[in-house]
């Protein structure tokens, strides 16, 4: 971890003599906390990483995750794992390790208001300092390892996106659907699932944040099924769209253009380019079609230890797509009333261009009811 570190602390430039990640209770978790000390299992509410410019890590842990830090940091020499027994012989730690710090960084946009006041209680005297982009400049290019964990994670998913029409059936609810994906998605080596799985069956389609209920599955219907695997921490997210039952020649017209927009994206998609530019590609082919303004959402976003994980895609995006990105593309089309389709697929940025994470079929396809 000691290469993340050193990231970190280039990104901010020199303007802080640590780094210092808090948890709070879940889900008040850093993902943060997590890039810089790679602990494949445990919550570790309350634990603090104090990172140094040398790279050195000194995680405090919870007494609940101790054995799993010790493992960690036995396969890192730069990692130290201290397990404090309560919080005043956790602050005299911080005095020991911080006191002398003039200049802390913190991840802001993360610490709970509760953790920053007992900091500055423990550390009185110290200045902070805001860490918050320098984080996400870190974590968005992701390093060999991480790329390994997002194509496993990209390929339980796409397995169980393969899966899913064998699935469909007169009667299944949404919700009997989305708990038989994510018991897919385990039982093929996930952790879990990275978000809350949609399902989304008829007109609800039309709603690309939409929760799945106990509505059952009926032919003539259309779904949209948005979802992804959690592996090693790390989070796939991809989305197929379905035609259950007799065609809709509308809606059928409407997938063949959504693949459309997506692949004018992909064709723009490198490094360099302006991350407005993939969207734009994209909504000129849908503002071009019957269907112009129901591209309703941005193209896509990073994704990684979190799932929307910092970056974005949309018509304002001037940030430049770089080499080591992983981002998802997903196009849309809603039509209120009626359903929608939407095609997500993960991938990752490459010297050249770009390589496919997510694997299942892309195509129209109409299941028999």
């Amino acid at each position: 971890m000691k290469a993340r570190v050193r990231a970190i602390f280039e990104k901010l430039g020199g303007g802080a003599d640590a780094l210092l990640l808090m948890n709070s209770i879940d889900p008040h978790l850093d993902q943060s906390f997590f890039y810089v000390f790679d602990v494949p299992s445990g919550l570790f509410e309350g634990s603090l990483a104090i990172a140094f410019p040398d790279g050195e890590l000194t995680v405090m842990s919870s007494p609940l995750e101790e054995e799993s830090a010790r493992q960690a940091a036995r396969a890192d020499p730069h990692v130290t794992v201290e397990v404090p027994n309560g919080r005043a012989e956790r602050d005299a730690l911080l005095e020991r390790l911080l006191g002398t710090r003039s200049t802390i960084a913190l991840n802001y946009r993360e610490l709970t208001h509760e953790g920053f006041l007992a900091l500055e209680k423990a550390l009185p005297g110290s200045t902070w300092t805001d860490a918050s982009a320098a984080l996400r400049a870190a974590r968005m290019i992701k390093d060999r390892e991480e790329i390994a964990r997002l194509k496993r994670a990209a390929e339980i998913a796409s397995k169980v996106a393969v899966e899913i029409p064998s699935l469909l059936r007169p009667g299944i609810t949404e919700l009997e659907l989305a708990a038989e994906m994510e018991y897919r998605m385990i039982r093929g080596g996930a952790s879990g699932r990275s978000f809350a799985t949609i399902t989304a069956f008829g007109a609800m389609g039309a709603e690309p944040h939409y929760a799945p209920r106990d509505r059952p599955l009926t032919p003539g219907s259309s779904l949209v099924c948005d979802f992804g695997a959690l592996y090693r921490r790390y989070a796939s997210d991809i989305t197929r769209s379905f035609r259950f039952g007799p065609a809709d020649p509308e809606l059928k017209a409407v997938h063949e253009k959504v693949l459309e927009a997506q692949e004018a994206a992909l064709a723009v998609l490198r490094p360099g380019v302006p991350g407005k530019e993939p969207h734009l590609a994209a909504q000129r082919v849908i503002d071009a079609s019957p269907w112009r303004g129901r591209f309703i959402h941005g193209l896509g976003h990073s994704v990684g230890l979190a799932v929307h994980d910092g970056y974005g895609m949309n018509a304002l995006t001037e940030e430049p797509i770089e080499e080591g990105m992983a981002i998802t593309v997903e196009p849309g089309i809603y039509l209120p009333g009626k359903g929608g389709v939407r095609i997500e697929d993960d991938i990752v940025v490459t010297g050249s261009g770009y390589e496919f994470l997510t694997t299942a079929p892309r195509e129209y396809l109409e299941v028999r009811a």
